[in-house]
């Protein structure tokens, strides 16, 4: 029996209209000779277009249609709900992409005009070979994997556990925190990061919900969304929980190392604790500062311990978790010291990076909160701050705005002129970029509270000399050059991924940016989605964030999650692939080239886990006998659509 067809062809007021002359696309799908029935209007995703198309399908007694409109990322599900509620089968309707593919990317009405036909008529000789399919229902873990121990992963874990589903928190260092609780206080309010932060880092140790494993890493994520599953490192630390914490070990290690949490301003014990208010309060013993485990070369810590907590046979271990949803926070680094050599960043001890700064200024930092230079203790009368350290230079450094340093940077001078009230701070800028709520006024309170210099214009040159550090640069605004003798340098360093990402981005089957940034879904409509079905993002996992917005964009990724955990079931489109037995020759290569890992080989044959499958076809493609595709995208589907679309 012949399939009826209907066309609807959207104006999407001018932005087809404009240029694709949307009448004639509908008249002539009109005279086509597989539409039973075509028509235009304004707005087809608008409740009047929509009600247009059920009361066709109803009146023309349709059985399947196409929309000739914008992406189907955007309203493909809107058009498809249409169809069903006029009762034919959702997978019947199919999008004709005539905005992005045709009418944005040219000009010539009549030459858009001819694409739209021809995109809309192939659209139509794929849509009358559709199946009628039905989702695949799956069923939930309802549980969370939370990959990153910061403030986002904190607020996401938080937020998820306090709804009521168990947590896992999964944090590679020994403590969690991120780089938060490094700093002293916070713009724009100057709160202390500790004081606002270790309560939320408490409540997520002591919440039931939450299972926090520090120190551990996750090696492998298999399965889909509702259904993962993690093989999660748990490194050895060599204590065990009968520490007393009292501090014995340390005193007796003779090993020192730098120390990362005062980012190698300080030095620590190869047994230590990361800082003060470290969660979970446990040391770790580092291994690759200890004299040796096998043969025990010192063993000073175990035989001052008086609990015997001290365990060298102590063997890493792989945990697995099942999971339904999961959200990556793993923040970020700063861009290293060793591509900033032209402002003297690893050669001259008084030229620092932001986040050193942050631990001078910190009262729990190497000085107390004290402002003094590394290389000699004394107090600073002269510091230079330079913004845009390996930012927007895309023809030596990072090409991208790392966002947060105009703000962090006019703390710094602010902070530093209250330690040093005879001070001088300079700033070098190459324009304010102030953009959140209070975050204008508080750089004006630098220049006029303060007296902080800010100058326009790029340092050319740092250098040492009689004890100074030498800055050149130019002040744009007064067109004169500015020379400096400045007792401290400051570089406010471009934000990058943190180090592993594009590993992390591999285990969990997700795309970056071309900046290694982890990359989002849809830039507007999914800001905190993955690609891959399930995954979230956090924080600056994704880009360049200040604390407030990676709070929430963490909320926000537990909110998506959530979405996914109360429900009882999932389902995945039946858009997958399908293989015919008798053509299956068993020879792997669709095995090998899946993305998903959705397909295996049993009793010789191609297999396809439906539930993985996202139908991208790649397997389709790679059959040399065509004995696997995905369903309504068959050969045979393309074969029609590219015969109508050169044809006539």
């Amino acid at each position: 029996m012949k399939k009826r067809t209907g066309v609807f062809v959207c104006h999407c007021g001018i932005n087809i209209a404009g240029t694709v002359d949307v009448k004639k696309v509908a008249d002539k799908l009109n005279k086509h000779a597989g539409v039973d029935h075509a028509e235009d209007y304004v707005y087809m995703c608008s409740d009047p277009g929509q009600k247009r198309i059920e009361e066709a399908i109803k009146e023309k007694n349709l059985d399947n249609i196409v929309v000739a409109c914008c992406s189907p990322n955007l309203h493909e599900t809107t058009f498809r709900n249409a169809a069903k509620a006029a009762g034919i089968n959702e997978f019947q309707c199919e999008i004709a992409n005539i905005r992005e593919q045709c009418s944005w990317v040219h000009k010539d009405m009549d030459k858009a005009t001819v694409k739209a036909e021809k995109i809309t008529v192939s659209a139509v000789e794929r849509v009358r070979q559709n199946e009628s399919l039905e989702p695949i229902g799956i069923p939930v873990t309802r549980r969370a994997l939370v990959v990153g121990g910061g403030i986002a992963g904190i607020q996401a874990a938080l937020d998820m556990a306090n709804t009521g589903f168990e947590v896992v928190l999964v944090e590679r260092s020994p403590s969690i925190g991120g780089h938060m609780i490094q700093l002293s206080e916070t713009f724009p309010t100057l709160d202390c990061s500790q004081c606002i932060l270790t309560p939320k880092m408490v409540e997520v140790s002591k919440h039931p919900k939450i299972k926090l494993m520090v120190y551990s890493e996750v090696q492998e994520i298999t399965g889909y969304v509702g259904n993962f599953k993690a093989k999660i490192l748990k490194k050895p630390t060599f204590v065990t929980d009968a520490c007393t914490l009292c501090d014995e070990c340390t005193r007796v290690c003779p090993v020192v190392q730098s120390n990362e949490f005062d980012l190698g301003l300080t030095g620590r014990k190869a047994i230590y604790i990361p800082f003060a208010q470290a969660i979970p309060a446990l040391y770790t013993l580092d291994i690759t500062g200890c004299p040796g485990l096998m043969p025990i070369a010192c063993g000073k810590c175990a035989d001052v311990c008086d609990p015997g907590a001290i365990d060298f046979d102590m063997k890493p271990e792989i945990v697995e978790e099942e999971i339904g949803a999961i959200v990556l926070a793993t923040g970020y680094d700063l861009y290293g010291k060793e591509e900033m050599a032209e402002y003297g960043y690893g050669k001259y001890a008084d030229v620092m990076d932001g986040l050193q700064f942050e631990r001078l200024l910190s009262a729990s930092g190497p000085t107390q909160g004290k402002v003094l230079r590394p290389s000699d203790h004394k107090e600073p009368k002269e510091v230079v701050f330079i913004q845009c350290a390996g930012s927007r230079d895309p023809e030596i450094h990072c090409a991208y705005c790392s966002k947060i340093c105009c703000m962090y940077t006019a703390k710094h001078a602010m902070l530093y002129k209250h330690k040093v009230h005879d001070g001088q701070a300079y700033i070098f800028y190459i324009d304010i970029r102030s953009g959140g709520k209070n975050y204008e006024e508080f750089v004006q309170r630098t220049t006029e509270e303060d007296g902080v210099l800010y100058l326009r214009g790029k340092v050319s040159k740092i250098f040492e000399e009689n004890g100074k550090i030498k800055v050149w640069g130019t002040d744009t605004l007064i067109g004169k050059p500015v020379e400096i003798d400045a007792d401290l340098v400051v570089l406010a360093m471009a934000m990058r991924p943190s180090e592993g990402a594009d590993k992390l981005a591999r285990t969990f089957k997700v795309a970056v940016d071309k900046d290694g940034f982890l990359a989002e879904a849809h830039p507007k409509l999914k800001p905190v989605e993955s690609v891959t079905a399930g995954i979230f993002y956090a924080g600056a996992v994704q880009a360049p964030k200040d604390i407030p917005e990676a709070v929430a964009q963490a909320s926000g990724a537990a909110a998506k999650a959530i979405g996914i955990l109360s429900q009882e079931r999932l389902f995945h489109s039946p858009m997958v692939a399908k293989v015919v037995k008798n053509l299956c020759t068993g020879c792997n290569m669709c095995v090998d080239v899946c993305p998903y890992d959705a397909i295996s080989l049993e009793d010789g044959k191609a297999v396809v886990n439906d539930v993985l499958c996202e139908g991208c076809g790649t397997c389709s493609a790679t059959c040399l006998r065509a004995a696997i595709s995905v369903k309504n995208v068959t050969p045979q589907q393309i074969y029609e659509m590219i015969d109508a679309s050169v044809g006539g």
